[in-house]
């Protein structure tokens, strides 16, 4: 199913007042206080895991469980932890994104017509 808009009237539409408007700039603003932050942070926490792979071989052998030690550990956290992020982002949208983004389509697609 395509979302985009093929009637004629969305190419007469005035995309720059509707970037203006406060709905769409509360919109950008809810998304990027999301995306920025958790983005930061994702990255920051992979880069220390490649810098503690590279240069900190002994701390990432130390033995857990068996055969696992701390490197397969915090490498397999990295998964779990894209997949938190995921969830936390979806539930983020369903509660703060969604319902505005709604109401700013309804206000175009009610211009309309």
């Amino acid at each position: 199913m395509s979302t985009t808009d093929p009637s004629p009237a969305a190419a007469t539409r005035d995309w720059q007042a509707i970037e203006a408007e406060p709905d769409f700039q509360e919109l950008r603003r809810r998304l990027r206080s999301f995306v920025f932050p958790v983005t930061g942070l994702f990255l920051g926490w992979y880069v220390l895991y490649v810098l503690l792979a590279t240069y900190a071989a002994p701390f990432m052998s130390i033995p857990v469980l068996g055969n696992i030690n701390l490197g397969l550990l915090l490498g397999l956290l990295q998964f779990v932890s894209t997949f938190a992020i995921t969830a936390w982002y979806v539930k983020f949208a369903d509660r703060r994104l969604d319902p505005l983004s709604s109401s700013i389509r309804q206000g175009i697609q009610g211009a309309d017509k």
